[in-house]
């Protein structure tokens, strides 16, 4: 049965953080996944092709993001230079729908991924056989995951890789102690019993409004990004809250546990001044394919490629990873 079908939710009019490009025709759809949860995404097409089928790219990312900021923008610029794309919220924000509001699964998430290929393979202009990914962020370990059990994922790209089950687990740069691991789980547990008496979600902590210099550099970019018009979105989760909960879903999921069973061409791009850059190299180790590439661009933060700040997103090199392993 094909469940896919033009949305008249949300807005209506162009509300992306990019302009439209006059290259692409583009238009809302929905698809549900088999949790049930209905999806909303950004279909985007090159104009004027020959009428034969196309090769097609899944976008999601990043974490906390819509698909009018970041992936928005990777698929319409793919869509530019020939793919059928796909930019999708996740179930639980956005657009998408799943009660409760901003909560996130390893699990479903890594779903959400597979319903998007569900949702490309249904057009009859994409040729099933050349259907890839690009997850940015934390969206980057959702398509490793999605990509070790898919098997309908013939490539698969990663920007700024996040293993959110890593993070979340044992913080950034590893650097969570036992201990502080056990004070998560106990404070995290004492939420739970909060919200079974209310029936209502805790929210987590709020990012700043502003940059300071009381917390790292790389909380201050994303400030700049988020919070400001450089990528503010109203219905990201950056501009909410997770619920507080949602940390419990990841802090002892192996997401990665199967990424060396990936056997599909695997590129992984990361900063040279990004934080998050020791996760890809970690994960590049993981992938076994001996199709596999790590890309650093040099002096690249890790924002910068949320929105291409100074040049940082390497779009001919993604355009030809694809097309030459989307054949």
């Amino acid at each position: 049965m094909n469940t896919n079908k033009e949305m008249s939710v949300g807005v209506s009019g162009w509300d992306k953080i990019f302009p439209p490009s006059d290259k692409v025709e583009h238009k809302k759809v929905s698809f549900k996944n088999r949790y049930g949860i209905t999806l909303v995404g950004d279909l985007y097409t090159p104009k004027n092709w020959n009428g034969q089928k196309l090769a097609a790219l899944a976008v999601c990312g990043g974490f906390g993001a819509v698909k009018e900021q970041a992936s928005g923008f990777y698929a319409q610029t793919m869509a530019e230079r020939g793919f059928v794309t796909l930019a999708f919220d996740p179930s639980y924000t956005g657009e998408s729908s799943g009660e409760p509001r901003h909560v996130a699964s390893p699990d479903i998430n890594t779903e959400d991924f597979s319903a998007a290929v569900d949702c490309l393979g249904l057009q009859s202009f994409v040729d099933r056989e050349k259907i890839g990914i690009i997850g940015i962020c934390g969206w980057g370990g959702f398509a490793l995951n999605a990509t070790a059990i898919d098997t309908r994922i013939k490539a698969v790209a990663t920007m700024v890789m996040y293993d959110m089950s890593r993070v979340f687990s044992q913080g950034y740069f590893d650097s969570n102690t036992p201990e502080i691991r056990r004070e998560m789980k106990r404070s995290l547990n004492a939420v739970r019993w909060t919200d079974a008496e209310t029936g209502t979600p805790t929210p987590g902590y709020p990012m700043p409004d502003t940059p300071s210099d009381e917390v790292p550099q790389f909380l201050n970019d994303y400030i700049e990004f988020y919070k400001t018009p450089r990528g503010f979105h109203e219905r990201s989760v950056s501009n909410h809250v997770w619920t507080a909960t949602t940390l419990l879903s990841f802090m002892n999921f192996p997401l990665l546990a199967y990424a060396n069973e990936i056997d599909v061409p695997t590129l992984m791009v990361a900063g040279e001044n990004a934080h998050s850059r020791y996760m890809s190299e970690d994960a590049y180790k993981s992938v076994e394919t001996d199709k596999k590439e790590l890309l650093i661009v040099p002096n690249a933060r890790h924002t910068d490629f949320y929105d291409n700040q100074a040049g940082a997103i390497p779009f001919d090199k993604l355009e030809s990873f694809f097309k030459e392993n989307l054949q």
